[in-house]
């Protein structure tokens, strides 16, 4: 997938030139961005010694790389590719929340999480992020109408908002009923890469 993303950025930048549908900055930016979130797996374990599961690489480039997919075309061409990325995108807000909470409820004796506020503290952290993410993808529309620059996100009206808002329910509904069982090894793991310094030095 890695490999791909870095033929849509190629695409973007050759379709651009040649007006090939697809192609352009829109390809070009969320194939950089895309390629660079598939890095972070990367990256903890080199820098704070957090081995992830490769299941969970895999999770984090199907996302960014569906996403991707969707700008260089499919999001036009397919009409329920946006639901899918929606979906796909907030379990993994989702399960980057839950893990968070639970390293830190495993972390420390003082704090106690209870399985049904990490429930209620997913859908909380996705929702929040989905309200965020359609803000952000509105003031994009202001800037591109502003200033004619073709921007890599856009809206799509009210109708289009509701949709992306409840697909990111069912992402985060998915991890909250199955993320709490199969998340926990992975949760210990950031516990242990960013809290192993602090417990060694006391």
């Amino acid at each position: 997938m890695q490999v791909l993303l870095v033929g849509i950025v190629v695409y973007g930048l050759v379709g651009g030139s040649l007006g090939l549908p697809g192609g352009g900055t829109k390809a070009v930016t969320n194939g950089t961005i895309g390629l660079l979130v598939t890095l972070i797996p990367a990256i903890l374990e080199r820098n704070y010694d957090i081995p992830l599961d490769p299941w969970l690489g895999v999770w984090i480039t199907a996302a960014v790389f569906l996403h991707t997919l969707g700008s260089a075309g499919f999001y036009a061409q397919i009409g329920w590719w946006d639901h899918l990325t929606h979906a796909l995108s907030a379990s993994l807000v989702a399960g980057a929340g839950y893990t968070a909470i639970r390293a830190v409820d495993l972390h420390s004796d003082e704090i106690r999480i209870p399985a049904r506020f990490a429930f209620a503290f997913i859908f909380v952290v996705v929702l929040g992020f989905g309200v965020f993410w359609e803000l952000f993808e509105f003031g994009l529309d202001i800037v591109a109408d502003e200033t004619g620059i073709d921007m890599p996100l856009a809206q799509h009206g009210l109708d289009d908002t509701v949709a992306d808002l409840t697909y990111n329910s069912v992402g985060a509904l998915l991890v909250a009923v199955f993320g709490q069982a199969h998340l926990a090894g992975v949760a210990d793991d950031v516990r242990e890469g960013l809290f192993s310094d602090a417990n060694s030095g006391e």
